[in-house]
């Protein structure tokens, strides 16, 4: 753990990693990132100005920064998919995975890991289709070195606002960018198929979803995004 260390770091601090080979998802989920071809790195951040039960607002700051730092580079199609993928329409391009150091009743840190596709163009097996990278998008390589600055500018703003207590901006920022907001579609709750309309995110980071004309809630891993 990074914050482990006997020599404290500073925020801010991003630690990269070449090779991701068992990057941990959402609930353990794991993924695998071709060495030298894909942007996997670490933030450290102290948002102890952030109450514990708004902490999904850390996880929207981040999101947006990345969603607005791919648009940089790929002007149309990215959006971000609850509760820590990034999408390129319907395939999978990144995600994001925030580690909180809680201490008593506060925070004490977070430990962003961000994981990004970029010149990968060969998936295993089971994920052809669903997942892609800048490269297979653009037709042509993206420097590692050149999309992390925009990355890490762009969450740095993100969480200036945060920090600032833009907390509803933000929550409408990453809304209107948010993967099948506003639109009904397919999902499986408790193994059934269900429909709905994504209506909100809570600060907490559950799920608001308008279905039979009622407004439910779910935690992670209740509802499952169907194709």
């Amino acid at each position: 753990m990074l914050v482990s260390k006997s020599e404290p770091l500073t925020e801010g601090t991003v630690i990269m990693a070449d090779h991701q080979f068992a990057g941990r998802g959402q609930v353990q989920n794991i993924w695998h990132a071709a060495a030298g071809m894909n942007l996997t790195f670490s933030i450290l951040l102290k948002p102890v100005f952030l109450a514990i039960h708004k902490q999904f607002l850390l996880n929207m700051a981040i999101s947006i920064g990345i969603r607005n730092g791919l648009r940089y580079f790929v002007d149309r199609g990215i959006s971000v998919k609850w509760p820590n993928d990034l999408y390129f329409e319907q395939q999978k391009t990144g995600g994001v995975l925030i580690e909180n150091i809680i201490s008593g009743s506060s925070y004490k840190a977070a430990v962003v890991g961000i994981g990004i596709n970029v010149n990968q163009v060969s998936f295993e097996p089971g994920l052809q289709g669903s997942v892609t990278s800048l490269k297979e998008i653009l037709g042509s390589e993206v420097g590692l070195m050149e999309l992390l600055p925009h990355i890490c500018a762009e969450i740095e703003t993100q969480y200036v606002r945060l920090k600032a207590g833009e907390e509803e901006a933000l929550k409408q920022d990453y809304l209107q960018g948010l993967y099948q907001f506003g639109e009904e579609a397919r999902y499986r709750q408790s193994g059934e198929e269900i429909r709905g309309t994504i209506v909100d995110v809570s600060s907490s980071g559950m799920l608001v979803m308008l279905t039979d004309g009622e407004r439910k809630s779910y935690n992670f891993k209740e509802i499952t995004f169907l194709k």
